[in-house]
């Protein structure tokens, strides 16, 4: 981003900047075909993150084994194990290793984000927050001193933007995206096994807590589509209000 300020301010007064040198965009040239696919795979799934939401509400209280499959979600691997413990959820690795592949399917988007623009990413999403560019630097610290295990440390769950800044560092470091994606399809198989063996270890109460949960899991998926809904129509009108 420094590079791309210091080309900008060695311009003559008199010369306005291209529309792709204003702040908020990632690339650091004028955007190709490439540059235009990426962004549009970021907003795509942004949107696709969202619809999700009420679906794995409801297919948790349906059936938690096809919710792991569909999803990779830890809340699914967990139910899988407490129902494999009561036997219950026959041919559950199936649904396991299918679920890190479904799980790490948009991942190359990221990669190829940091392969295009290397960390200029990295600044759109910085400008949200003071405290968004703390974590950002963080993580990204974190990153170069431990390299590519940091893909096994993306799938920690604390409220840091690791997996992103992990996956957009390894494709600005030139890691080949086969190796990325093997790697991040073992790290996210281990962490399953991981909240697997942790459903396994609690079983019935979990299993309860399951039955009970699919009573209502209708109406919670409804809630949640509602609540969505209102947020981005809440959002439209401010933008609406402030254009």
């Amino acid at each position: 981003m420094h590079d791309e300020q210091d080309r900008v301010d060695d311009r003559p007064a008199s010369e306005e900047p291209e529309w792709w040198e204003e702040p908020g965009l990632p690339w650091n040239s004028k955007p190709t075909k490439a540059d235009y696919w990426c962004l549009a795979w970021f907003g795509f799934v942004g949107l696709f993150g969202m619809a999700m939401i009420p679906l794995r509400a409801w297919l948790l209280g349906l059936d938690p084994p096809v919710m792991l499959a569909l999803t990779g979600s830890r809340i699914g691997a967990a139910s899988t194990g407490a129902l494999a413990a009561v036997g219950e959820a026959p041919g559950w690795i199936w649904y396991l290793l299918i679920g890190s592949v479904v799980a790490i399917k948009f991942d190359w988007v990221y990669w190829w984000a940091g392969k295009l623009w290397g960390r200029g990413i990295l600044d759109v999403q910085a400008q949200n927050s003071k405290r968004m560019g703390r974590n950002i630097e963080r993580v990204e610290g974190w990153f170069h001193r431990v390299g590519w295990v940091g893909i096994f440390l993306a799938y920690v769950p604390i409220p840091l933007p690791i997996a992103f800044v992990v996956f957009v560092m390894c494709g600005a470091t030139g890691m080949d995206v086969k190796k990325f994606m093997l790697l991040d399809f073992i790290a996210k198989t281990a962490w399953s096994f991981l909240y697997f063996g942790l459903g396994w270890a609690i079983g019935e109460p979990v299993v309860f807590v399951l039955e009970q949960y699919a009573k209502v899991a209708n109406w919670v998926a409804i809630g949640l589509l509602v609540v969505i809904f209102f947020g981005v129509f809440r959002g439209q009108q401010k933008n609406a209000g402030t254009a």
